[in-house]
């Protein structure tokens, strides 16, 4: 598994996307934002995702160049139109629209629709955190494809439907939270098949709605389980199913699925300026004695320490602008023969 500096791991994608008709603007975003899912340790969210895009945009799936639309708008609401454009790109345009909104008005929420994948939601809510607001985000898939059982049924009915929460503080590394509403994210699966290993038990069932660890039998038309699995999944069902409403529903982009759809990453964005409720000082020094509170507790057995939400993302991030990104041999083979394809060089540039 080699170990690929961060910056070359940009450039590649970059370069790969530009020549597939991506403009500057998008190819520096979309290589930016995988990069950064990868140097977080969330690879599956990260250059892994780039071969997919590629296909997407092959099939008209993605638009480079998309309009982005704003539909309908107030002082404190926007809905937006990507237009099938890259969703980091769409999405990213859109965060920036909210967090300008409740700057003026205290409170703002934008949905959007009709945009490609947006890969981590903590990259939008961290834009608001780092401007004194708390940022919230729900995404969607609409009638996409669904990858979820509801809590005692055997077939998908859900998207894994993230939820995400950012907050301003004092702290070296921020504070957040991003979770799919189900046991993983379907990507994690995909890693774990490139790895050749089982996954662990209680993440999914077979297409008969049997549980397995084999991550091909997900593949072949199996489905993950809602956060908390067999003892207590009620509770990810019943999350996953108010962001197919917040997402889905709000967005225009419906609920059930068309097996024809193209993936489509609805969206619910909401900024909080904190400084509406208190002065913004004092909550970033509550938010950040609060987050060394947690950390105080004595670590259970196996533990070195506690961390509060988002630290690990932190030190994983250091860890690996040292070392390089570690990349799974199967996606890095994958992501060369791309590059190579469109005469984009991956150059000597393993670590370690």
């Amino acid at each position: 598994m080699p170990n690929i500096d961060s910056e070359r791991l940009t450039r590649i994608a970059h370069d790969i996307l530009i020549k597939h008709g991506a403009n500057e603007e998008e190819a520096s975003t979309v290589a930016q934002y995988l990069t950064t899912a990868n140097l977080a340790g969330h690879d599956s969210h990260g250059i892994l995702q780039l071969l997919g895009y590629v296909d997407r945009i092959k099939l008209g799936h993605i638009v480079p160049g998309a309009k982005f639309e704003i539909e309908k708008e107030t002082p404190t609401t926007a809905v937006i139109n990507g237009h099938w454009g890259f969703g980091m790109v769409v999405q990213t345009k859109a965060t920036r629209l909210a967090i300008e909104k409740a700057k003026k008005s205290m409170v703002a929420a934008v949905t959007v629709a009709f945009q490609s994948h947006v890969g981590l939601l903590g990259t939008y809510t961290l834009m608001a955190a780092s401007e004194g607001m708390i940022g919230m985000m729900f995404c969607d898939s609409g009638r996409g494809p669904k990858q979820v059982v509801p809590f005692g049924g055997r077939d998908a009915r859900l998207g894994t439907n993230p939820i995400c929460i950012a907050l301003p503080s004092n702290l070296d590394a921020p504070i957040y939270t991003d979770a799919a509403t189900s046991q993983v994210a379907a990507g994690k699966v995909a890693l774990y098949r490139s790895r050749q290993k089982s996954v662990p038990s209680g993440w999914l069932v077979d297409k008969e709605g049997n549980p397995s660890t084999n991550p091909d039998d997900y593949f072949a038309g199996g489905a993950l389980m809602p956060m908390g699995g067999n003892d207590s999944g009620h509770k990810g069902y019943g999350l996953g199913c108010m962001v197919d409403v917040f997402a889905g529903i709000l967005t225009g982009l419906g609920w059930g699925e068309d097996p024809q759809a193209r993936h489509n990453d609805g969206s619910l964005f909401i900024a909080i300026n904190a400084s509406a409720f208190r002065p913004i000082e004092s909550f970033k020094d509550d938010v950040t004695g609060f987050a060394r509170y947690l950390k105080s507790s004595r670590p259970a057995e196996g533990f070195k320490e506690v961390m509060y939400p988002g630290e690990i993302e932190s030190s994983t991030r250091k860890q690996r602008l040292q070392t390089g990104v570690p990349i799974e041999d199967a996606t890095w083979a994958s992501v060369t023969k791309l590059a190579a394809s469109v005469g984009v060089s991956t150059g000597r540039i393993e670590k370690g």
